[in-house]
C-alpha cells in the first residue's frame, strides 16, 4: 500500500479536512498505523512499504482517532500537550483493538516496563526497531481479524486457528463434505489438531445440535473395547451388573470420533466393519439388532496403508474408512499461523488461571516460527503454558522464556560446497545461496515476509534489505 507521509493536523489521506469532533473520522483498516508524535518522517518509505500511516501530531487528536484505528497506534516521544502515561491511561478507557506501540530512543528497561504495565504492548527504545514491532503487530492483528470474521461465518471455524494454504485446505475439505453423512479418515502425525477437524466436521454438519461421541481406541484395554463401542446387556460378562448403552448408541443420529483407529485389533476390525456395512449392532451378550444413524470419523497418525501390507489392518475396513480423506498439515508447514495460534494459547491460558495476559514480543514470536515442532500444534500449547507459567507475572513473553533445542531449528546447516581447483567467485556464490534460501522460505510462507523472515532467525527489516540487495545485484 502506498504511505501517506504527507498528512497533516485537519487532513485525512486525501488531503480533505478532517471533519470536527462531533463527526467521525474515516475508518481505517488493519494495514494503517495510527502514528501520535513526532519522528515518522525519520523512518525511510522503503522500510513500511506495506502498511500506510496517518500522522497525528498531538494527543488530544490522537485520542480521537484511535477509537477508530485498526492497525496499530504508535505514540513516538516527546508528545507535545501531554505525557505517553496521560495518552494510554486515555487510550485504556476506549479499549482499543490496535496493538499501541511506544516510541522512545530514551526509553531504559524501567521505563519500558512502565508504559507496559500502562498498557503498551511493546516499546522501541534505543536497541529495537519501531519498524519490526509495527510490522509483528499488523500481522497479529490481520490474523485475528480474519479468524474472527471467519468465525462470524462459519462457527466451526474457530476451532482451526490461522489462514496458512496448508490449513485451508483443510478448511476447504470441511466445508465440502461437513454437510454430507460420508466417513472421513483424518490422518496426519501426533498433535497437529485431529480430532479438532473432527469437530470442526461435526459442527459444519446438520447433526451439529446432536452429540459428537469420542472414543480413543488405544485407551481402552481390548478384553472392554467391544463392550465400550457396542454395548452389553445385564450379565453378559463378569462384572456386567447392569445394561449399558455402547459409545455407537450414544451417537444414534449424531458423529462417532474414532481416534487412533490403526490401534484397533484385528478381531474388533472386522466387527467394525459389520456395523458399518449394515448400519446395525447387537450388544454384547444380546441377540437383539439395533439400527443405527452414525456419522463415522476416523483419525490416525500411523500409515495404514503400509498395516494393510503389513497384515496388521484389514483391507476392507481400509476402504470403507478411506472415503473422504483429510491430511492434517503438520505446524512446521504453517509457520505463518504461529503467532496467531500462540497469542491465543496465551489468552486461554490466562483466562483458564484468571490472571493477566502477558503479551509476546516480536524477537519471541520469531523464536517460535525458526523452530520445527516435531510436536506440533500440541507442543507449542505446552511450551506457551510453561512459559506463561515461569514468567513470573512479567507482561512480556520473550525468546529466553522458551528455550528451543537447536537442534530442532528449520534452518540446519546445509552439505558443504564444492571449491574448484580454479577457484570461485565468492560473493557471487554466497550470492546465489542467499538468494535461494530467501525464496525457499518466501514459498513455504506464500509471500509472508514475517513468517519469512521468522523462519530464517532474521528481523523483518534485514529480510526486506536482503531482498532488495539481491534484487539490485540481480539487475
Amino acid at each position: 500500500m502506498q504511505k501517506n507521509r504527507t498528512a497533516h493536523p485537519g487532513q485525512g489521506n486525501s488531503g480533505n479536512p478532517v471533519r470536527g469532533r462531533a463527526g467521525a473520522p474515516p475508518i481505517v483498516n488493519q494495514m494503517r498505523v495510527l502514528w501520535i508524535g513526532p519522528g515518522l518522517e525519520e523512518v525511510p518509505v522503503h522500510l513500511c512499504e506495506e502498511w500506510e500511516a496517518e500522522t497525528i501530531p498531538s494527543g488530544a487528536e490522537g485520542i480521537y482517532w484511535a477509537a477508530h484505528a485498526c492497525g496499530a497506534i504508535v505514540i513516538a516521544c516527546p508528545l507535545p500537550d501531554m505525557s505517553v502515561a496521560e495518552l494510554l491511561e486515555e487510550l485504556a478507557r476506549l479499549r482499543t483493538k490496535a496493538s499501541i506501540l511506544i516510541h522512545d530512543r530514551a526509553a531504559g528497561v524501567a521505563e519500558a516496563v512502565r508504559y507496559v504495565r500502562l498498557g503498551a504492548h511493546d516499546v522501541a527504545g534505543p536497541d529495537r526497531d519501531i519498524v519490526s514491532l509495527i510490522d509483528a503487530a499488523i500481522e497479529m492483528h490481520r490474523g485475528l481479524r480474519e479468524a474472527s470474521q471467519a468465525a462470524e461465518k462459519e462457527p466451526w471455524r474457530r476451532l482451526l486457528i490461522g489462514s496458512s494454504p496448508a490449513l485451508e485446505q483443510t478448511v476447504e475439505t470441511i466445508r465440502l463434505v461437513g454437510g454430507r453423512r460420508s466417513t472421513v479418515l483424518i490422518t496426519g502425525e501426533t498433535g497437529t489438531g485431529k480430532e479438532m477437524v473432527a469437530r470442526a466436521l461435526h459442527l459444519a454438519s446438520p447433526r451439529a445440535a446432536l452429540p459428537l461421541v469420542a472414543v480413543n481406541c488405544n485407551a481402552l484395554p481390548e478384553s472392554l473395547l467391544e463392550a465400550e463401542l457396542f454395548g452389553h446387556v445385564k450379565g453378559a460378562f463378569t462384572g456386567a451388573i447392569q445394561q449399558r448403552v455402547g459409545r455407537f448408541e450414544q451417537a444414534h443420529r449424531g458423529t462417532l470420533f474414532l481416534d487412533e483407529i490403526g490401534d484397533l485389533p484385528l478381531d474388533m476390525q472386522s466387527k467394525l466393519l459389520r456395523v458399518l456395512q449394515e448400519r446395525e449392532l447387537q450388544r454384547v451378550g444380546s441377540s437383539e439388532t439395533i439400527r443405527l444413524d452414525v456419522r463415522l470419523i476416523a483419525a490416525t497418525n500411523v500409515n495404514l496403508a503400509e498395516r494393510v501390507r503389513q497384515g496388521k489392518f484389514r483391507e476392507d475396513l481400509y476402504y470403507r474408512l478411506n472415503v473422504v480423506r483429510i491430511q492434517t498439515p503438520p505446524l512446521r508447514d504453517r509457520a505463518e499461523d504461529i503467532p496467531v495460534l500462540a497469542q491465543h494459547f496465551v489468552r486461554k491460558i490466562c483466562s483458564l488461571e484468571e490472571i493477566p495476559e502477558p503479551y509476546m514480543t516480536p524477537e519471541a514470536l520469531l523464536r517460535l516460527q525458526s523452530y520445527s515442532w516435531p510436536g506440533n500444534v500440541r507442543q507449542l500449547e505446552n511450551a506457551v503454558e510453561t512459559a506463561v507459567a515461569m514468567s513470573g507475572g512479567r507482561p512480556a513473553l520473550s525468546p529466553a522464556d522458551f528455550p528451543l533445542p537447536m537442534e530442532n531449528r528449520v534452518c540446519q546447516p546445509g552439505r558443504a560446497i564444492p571449491v574448484p581447483d580454479s577457484g570461485l567467485d565468492f560473493d557471487r556464490t554466497i550470492g546465489s545461496i542467499e538468494r535461494q534460501v530467501i525464496e525457499e522460505a518466501l514459498r513455504k510462507t506464500n509471500g509472508n515476509k514475517t513468517a519469512a523472515a521468522g523462519i530464517l532467525g532474521l528481523k523483518r527489516t534485514t529480510l526486506a534489505a536482503k531482498l532488495r540487495s539481491l534484487g539490485a545485484a540481480a539487475g
